[in-house]
């Protein structure tokens, strides 16, 4: 049999992530590669109450096939506990916020057109966008996320308009980077200037561990934004429940491709999380991902000091989330780390597969959520002997 496929199928291409998460089933090596937040998080005992007490009192419904635009309560939930008025009519549940991305990608692009992204960017929105064929750019970025003066030149006008920026105001991955208060005022009030929608992207922003972050783009412009979020990192990744919000003009169409794509997403795991949620539980479980996470990240950072000292390995210090950024000196390429990272027991993720347009070949993305205190210190350890025997390669 000869299959043709679509010519859209050139522009799908298997993730980098993934594929270096095949190398940490090695056995002992440590990963600090994936995304993935710690199953000591995941509340197993509150689920195991909450799925009895679903099918028990709800069981056939629980069971049965269901609304597109999701269970009402749980809309309803997500309404309630977002920081500006929300109607529940505009709450879409989606089967984890990387469907929210595809759905806004069919609804929002077509082939040929623009769409802006920060620099680097989430690699999953990459390839969530890369079937419908835009012409994807990158807008160049700092440590506070895309700077206003290039989006006002990159926005376009007329039919060269962008069809939107996509952005990750809060503890962005890959580079764990927050968005200022001022930068997102001056970036809220410029996208309304030019009426480039907004697309943020938040699952990371109830992890904060000083202080909450500043107030969302969303919050600020509701008709000019499309709002996603989460359960994956706050309750557990396996259910895959997410959300978005979306204003009312655009959101029948998105409701519209989502039944096309899966019907509804699971009603006994939406039912779920709305009877774990009952009583405040996220206000009680989430400081608890927080301190365990400040923990982690503190201990890559004590790590990061004493084992990288004076090899001219650059990082910055993420105040929420699960990421951290490093560049190596120059000269040097983390794609040729990781074989010798990995040699050494260790894997991460090339930075280079987190930008839409010229890559920087020196940076890396690790995670500090998933490994212990000891296997932090063992992996950054053995990182630091990969840089050294990479430089002692240069050097020959």
């Amino acid at each position: 049999m000869s299959w043709t496929l679509a010519t859209r199928t050139e522009k799908m291409n298997p993730s980098v992530i993934r594929e270096i998460l095949k190398l940490t089933e090695k056995p002992g090596i440590v990963s600090l590669a994936g995304g993935l937040p710690s199953p000591r998080t995941f509340p197993v005992d509150d689920f195991a109450r909450a799925c009895a007490a679903v099918l028990q009192h709800d069981g056939a419904a629980s069971l049965q096939y269901a609304a597109s635009e999701g269970y009402g309560p749980l809309r309803e939930a997500v309404a309630a506990q977002l920081p500006w008025d929300v109607d529940p009519a505009q709450v879409l549940i989606t089967t984890g916020s990387q469907q929210g991305l595809d759905l806004v990608a069919k609804v929002l692009i077509d082939p040929g057109s623009r769409v802006l992204v920060e620099t680097p960017t989430y690699l999953g929105a990459l390839q969530a966008f890369a079937p419908m064929e835009p012409v994807v750019q990158s807008v160049p970025s700092d440590d506070e996320g895309v700077q206003i003066d290039a989006l006002a030149r990159l926005a376009g006008s007329g039919t060269d308009k962008a069809r939107f920026l996509y952005v990750l105001p809060n503890f962005q991955n890959p580079t764990g980077r927050t968005m200022s208060e001022a930068r997102r005022a001056a970036l809220v009030e410029t996208a309304a200037e030019l009426g480039l929608p907004l697309l943020e992207d938040n699952p990371y922003g109830e992890l904060w561990f000083d202080a909450p972050p500043p107030a969302p783009l969303t919050a600020r412009n509701p008709a000019g934004c499309i709002y996603l979020g989460s359960f994956s990192k706050v309750l557990a990744p396996g259910l895959r429940l997410g959300y978005l919000v979306a204003p009312p003009e655009i959101f029948p169409k998105l409701l519209q491709a989502k039944q096309a794509a899966d019907l509804h997403t699971p009603g006994f795991n939406q039912r779920m999380v709305v009877e774990v949620m009952q009583g405040g539980f996220l206000h009680r479980h989430v400081p608890t991902i927080r301190t365990l996470y400040r923990l982690q990240r503190d201990a890559m950072l004590a790590a990061l000091e004493r084992e990288m000292d004076g090899l001219d390995v650059q990082w910055n210090r993420p105040v929420g989330g699960m990421f951290l950024w490093l560049r190596l000196p120059e000269g040097m390429d983390a794609s040729a780390l990781l074989a010798l990272a990995v040699e050494r027991n260790v894997a991460f993720v090339p930075g280079a597969a987190f930008y839409a347009g010229q890559a920087d070949p020196r940076t890396l993305r690790l995670s500090f959520v998933t490994a212990s205190s000891a296997q932090i210190d063992t992996g950054i350890a053995a990182l630091a002997d990969a840089v050294r025997a990479l430089q002692e390669r240069s050097t020959l």
